[in-house]
C-alpha cells in the first residue's frame, strides 16, 4: 500500500494490527513520514480517539499539516522528546506507540537530502534540515581517528581505517561537497563489498547515524514509551538496520524478564519481580509480496511488546 504521495509504507498491515487499536484510545506515532501509519491508525480510531505524531523533518511535519482530521495532532520534534510533548499537551498516558525507523522514501528519493549516492547532490543527511551540522561540515572538520570510529562504529565498515586516511588527504586537495565525491574517495578504499552493493553503502549509513544521533535518540526514547504507555498498552518499533534491532531487542528482553535475581534464592514464583513488558509475538519481516512491490522492506524488522498490569480502560 501507498500513501497519497507515492511513499510505501513498511509492514504497514503488521505495525498497526500489533497495536490493537482501541477506539477511544490514544495514541502517538513517533515518525509520521507520509502518514502510512497514522492514516490506518485514525481509520481504526473512534470519534473521541486521539492520535499525536511527531516528526522532525520539515517535509513529513508539512505532510501532516495537509491531513485535516479533528482527533489528530501533528508536532515537529525528533522523538526523543516525546515525554516533553505529551507533557504540553497535557497527557499522562497513552494506549499505544509506534516508531518507524531509518530514512524514508521521500528522504533518499530526494536528491538535496545527500542521504543517496544515486545522485550527485549536496553532503546533507540530516533528517531536520532546519538545524545541525551537514555531512559536509562535518566531514570538513573531523579528525582521522574520529572519521574512523564513526564509520567502524555505526557502519560496522572492516575498511573503515583506510576509508578515514583517504578523506583526510582528499580534504587536502579539493571540500568534499557533495555524494559523488565521497562516493569516489570511499571506493579507493572498499576492495570488496557484496554484490550490487554500492562501496560507500556502509560509509553513508554511518555518517547519517552518526549526525543525526539515531542510535542515542533511540536509547532516550524507548524508556518515554513504556513510562507513557498505560498496562496493557502496545509499542511496535521497525528497524532496518542491526544495530537499532539490536537496542530494541535488548531493551524489550530486559523489561519483559524483568530484575534477575540469584537462583539459588529462596523465594516464592508469586514473589519474583515481574517484567514490565511482555513480548507479543516473534520478530516479524516483510512478506515477499511486499519485497516484490517495495525491495527497501528487505531489512526492515518488527518487535511488539506490550505493558504489563492487566488491561487499560
Amino acid at each position: 500500500m501507498k500513501d497519497v504521495l507515492g511513499h510505501a509504507t513498511v509492514l504497514l498491515e503488521e505495525a498497526v494490527e500489533g497495536l490493537q487499536v482501541k477506539p477511544g484510545g490514544v495514541y502517538v506515532d513517533g515518525t509520521f513520514g507520509r502518514g502510512g501509519h497514522s492514516r490506518l491508525i485514525l481509520e481504526k480510531l473512534g470519534a473521541r480517539g486521539r492520535l499525536i505524531a511527531l516528526d522532525k523533518d520539515p517535509q513529513a511535519v508539512a505532510a501532516g499539516a495537509a491531513l485535516q482530521d479533528a482527533r489528530f495532532r501533528m508536532v515537529h520534534s525528533g522523538f526523543e522528546h516525546l515525554g516533553a510533548v505529551l507533557n504540553e499537551l497535557g497527557v499522562d498516558g497513552i494506549d499505544g506507540v509506534l516508531l518507524d525507523l531509518g530514512v524514508s522514501s521521500p528522504q533518499l528519493d530526494d536528491e538535496q537530502r545527500g542521504f543517496s549516492f544515486r545522485f550527485d547532490a549536496p553532503l546533507d543527511m540530516r533528517m531536520d534540515t532546519s538545524r545541525g551540522q551537514t555531512a559536509a561540515e562535518w566531514l570538513a572538520v573531523a579528525d582521522e581517528g574520529e572519521l574512523a570510529e564513526v564509520i567502524r562504529d555505526y557502519g560496522e565498515e572492516r575498511f573503515a581505517g583506510q576509508i578515514a586516511r583517504a578523506i583526510v588527504a582528499a580534504r587536502q586537495e579539493r571540500e568534499l561537497l557533495t555524494t559523488q565525491q565521497l562516493v569516489e574517495v570511499v571506493a579507493r578504499c572498499v576492495r570488496t563489498r557484496e554484490p550490487g552493493k554500492n562501496p560507500a553503502t556502509r560509509t553513508f549509513q554511518a555518517i547519517r547515524i552518526y549526525l543525526n544521533r539515531e542510535l542515542e535518540e533511540l536509547e532516550s526514547v524507548l524508556p518515554q514509551c513504556v513510562g507513557y504507555l498505560k498496562p496493557g498498552g502496545r509499542m511496535a518499533v521497525i528497524s532496518f538496520h542491526s544495530l537499532e534491532d539490536r537496542i530494541v531487542k535488548r531493551f524489550m528482553r530486559d523489561l519483559a524478564e524483568g530484575d534477575k535475581l540469584p537462583k539459588s534464592l529462596p523465594i516464592r514464583a508469586i514473589d519474583v519481580p515481574q517484567g514490565q513488558l511482555r513480548l507479543v509475538g516473534k520478530a516479524l519481516r516483510a512478506s515477499a509480496a511486499e519485497l516484490a512491490r517495495n525491495p527497501r522492506a528487505r531489512s526492515a524488522v518488527l518487535r511488539v511488546a506490550e505493558k504489563m498490569g492487566g488491561a487499560s480502560g
